[in-house]
């Protein structure tokens, strides 16, 4: 039996892979949009593994795998052994017998490593703690339909060194761009990610320096789901990394700006900039239902 593909971080994918799955999903959502069926594979499952709560995640993944002819089955920690401390290899070997694909949404990383490792069938990492690819997937997807290829671009993170934000530094290095990540002192991304990729990736605590000549500010909310009782000293630390008409102004002129919801407005980004006509954020959002199909189709090939 070949070994499956995974994609747990965009580093499982090289350069021209993730620009073609880019591509791929322009042409899914432009099907889509023309009302051109397009179920590639009928009778496959997705089976789909929550740990954490989610509306975008689930609604994209089992609204598209239905989209390409099969069906999705939605699994919470309390609907599994999971959740009763079944090893998360014996779970991967049973599931590989019975669906096609995995989809995984958790806290820990390394039990989604875990997973693929003992796994006969691709596993996608929906989000951890550490990595969110599926979004970046949608995000650049968008950044592509509205201003073309990315390389040689200056974006700008604003805030919390999370999850996104390491997977920003994984498509800054995939895609190459510049990735400035202005943040408070303290909430750097992990250290190791931005030395591997220093040759692309700056730590800025400035947010004023750090959005000069950007071409895409991109943030996300300050306390992640798990850090909530951290939310009163992390709001008084990024204040003033909120995303706002004043900082986009210091920004290229035809700057984009994007978060990947759910936003906490006049928190990380203003209610005016969520309200804006000219947002792209909604787009943002639709994009993971197609970039999320091709990524399955590249996975299930």
């Amino acid at each position: 039996m070949s070994t499956p593909k995974h994609f747990l971080t965009l580093s499982d994918l090289t350069s021209d892979e993730l620009r073609g799955i880019i591509s791929r999903a322009q042409a899914l959502k432009a099907l889509q949009r023309e009302g051109i069926p397009h179920p590639r594979y009928p009778g496959k499952v997705l089976a789909m593994l929550f740990a954490k709560a989610s509306t975008r995640t689930r609604v994209s993944f089992e609204v598209g795998m239905r989209q390409l002819g099969g069906s999705a089955l939605f699994l919470s920690s309390a609907d599994t052994q999971l959740g009763r401390g079944e090893p998360v290899e014996d779970t991967a070997r049973v599931l590989s017998s019975m669906v096609d694909l995995v989809m995984i949404r958790t806290h820990d990383h390394n039990s989604v490593e875990r997973f693929a490792e003992a796994a006969s069938v691709p596993v996608i990492n929906g989000l951890t703690d550490d990595y969110h690819p599926c979004q970046l997937l949608a995000d650049m997807q968008t950044w592509f339909e509205h201003r073309g290829d990315i390389q040689g671009r200056r974006v700008c993170w604003l805030g919390d060194g999370n999850n996104m934000c390491h997977s920003y530094i994984n498509a800054a290095r995939l895609l190459d761009f510049e990735l400035v990540v202005a943040c408070p002192e303290g909430y750097q991304p992990a250290s190791q990610l931005v030395s591997e990729n220093s040759d692309r990736v700056h730590i800025v605590h400035d947010p004023i320096a750090a959005v000069q000549g950007a071409d895409l500010l991109v943030t996300d909310v300050w306390a992640s789901m798990g850090q909530e009782a951290e939310q009163q000293a992390r709001s008084a630390a990024m204040a003033p990394y909120q995303l706002n008409r004043a900082l986009l102004a210091q920004a290229a002129p035809d700057a984009l700006y994007m978060h990947c919801l759910p936003a906490h407005r006049d928190e990380e980004i203003s209610a005016e900039l969520m309200a804006a006509s000219d947002t792209i954020i909604w787009d943002e959002a639709e994009n993971r239902l197609h970039a999320q199909k091709a990524l399955i189709e590249f996975l299930l090939g």
